[in-house]
């Protein structure tokens, strides 16, 4: 019997390349290789997609001189992809997509949208999940009609700040010092930053402006940081939680992936109570932005009374040997390649 062939996707446009390709390297080295055949496509950060010649060129980063092009048709007679190698085109069919990209144009329902018109089946959120679900002020509106609560917020967009002083009278009108200034659009914290008073919270608004359009200011909320595990579709379950333990004053892109202090603890110290309704919420919140496959999601619980504060949801979650997600399902008995082969299985299910 013929293996089927998955094309793991990895790298791409956004500020989350890097641990892109170290999430993919993860995935990769834990597909089971006695049942699929699989095809290697990193996208450059300028956009170019190349057919990669195993995991170790993932591994150094060498793929990223290659010179083969692997582009996917959306031509849904052709299901796969269009190999250009020099003045030769041929097509190479892929029984599904895996793709490991973290933020724009992976975790927005752009891709999500160029494998439903390929009709390849795909892992992860469809592409309404993946763009409410990116979108940290979309989800606050979906999260709002829930009734969970979450940190009270101003949203800024971009070309507003041209007035800034109207901006800044705005949020301090609605906000008191410090506050969380965050892109809507960008992921592993990148230009997020907290802001003590005016002089800051202004640098921090020019700072977000640069990864988005669309800014949120919140709250801050004085808590632990608490993740959620989701697998699933209709049937969906949670894992057990994690904590977070930030080596710097918030868990920021450096705090995350170059900060050997930043530790996560597993079935972290709260009452049971509490992780309770942290997996309810988790389900919850999954469940009404239309999630499918795989997600975590992110709370504060607040150190005086655990009163659980929703953050963000991430529909396509780090993979790398320290994220939480692997590690929170792991810990409830399902390794990597088990994870690994759930997830393909049910994009296979999907159209089911």
């Amino acid at each position: 019997m013929a293996k089927q062939v998955i094309a793991v996707f990895f790298g791409g446009q956004s500020s989350e390349h890097e641990i892109s390709c170290l999430s993919a390297v993860n995935v990769i080295d834990h597909i089971d290789r006695d049942k699929y055949d699989v095809v290697l496509v990193g996208i450059t950060e300028e956009g170019e997609w190349l057919l990669t010649d195993g995991v170790d060129a993932v591994r150094s980063g060498e793929w990223r001189n290659g010179s083969v092009r692997a582009v996917l048709s959306p031509d849904a007679k052709q299901h796969g992809l269009l190999i250009l190698e020099g003045d030769r085109v041929s097509l190479r069919r892929i029984d599904a997509a895996f793709p490991v990209l973290h933020g724009l144009f992976g975790e927005d329902g752009t891709i999500q949208g160029l494998f439903e018109m390929a009709q390849i089946p795909y892992v992860g959120c469809n592409v309404l999940a993946s763009a409410v679900s990116m979108d940290k002020y979309y989800t606050k509106l979906i999260v709002e009609r829930l009734g969970i609560r979450q940190a009270a917020y101003v949203a800024v967009r971009k070309e507003e700040l041209f007035d800034m002083e109207a901006v800044l009278r705005r949020v301090e009108e609605s906000l008191s010092y410090p506050v969380f200034i965050k892109p809507c659009n960008a992921g592993s914290s990148k230009g997020v930053s907290k802001a003590e008073d005016r002089s800051m919270l202004e640098s921090g608004l020019l700072a977000a402006a640069e990864h988005d359009r669309k800014i949120l200011v919140e709250e801050t909320i004085s808590g632990r940081e608490i993740e959620c595990a989701v697998l699933g579709d209709a049937g969906a379950r949670a894992s057990g939680v994690g904590e977070i333990l930030a080596a710097a004053d918030f868990y920021d892109y450096e705090a995350k992936y170059h900060n050997a202090e930043s530790k996560t603890v597993l079935d972290p110290n709260l009452p049971e109570e509490t992780v309770e309704e942290l997996r309810r919420n988790a389900l919850r919140i999954f469940r009404a932005v239309d999630g499918f496959g795989l997600a975590r999601v992110d709370f504060f619980v607040t150190r005086e009374e655990n009163q659980v504060v929703f953050n963000e949801i991430n529909t396509l979650p780090g993979f790398t040997a320290i994220s939480m997600y692997p590690m929170l399902w792991e810990h409830r008995g399902i390794s990597k390649p088990e994870l690994i082969e759930t997830l393909i299985r049910m994009a296979f299910s999907r159209k089911e």
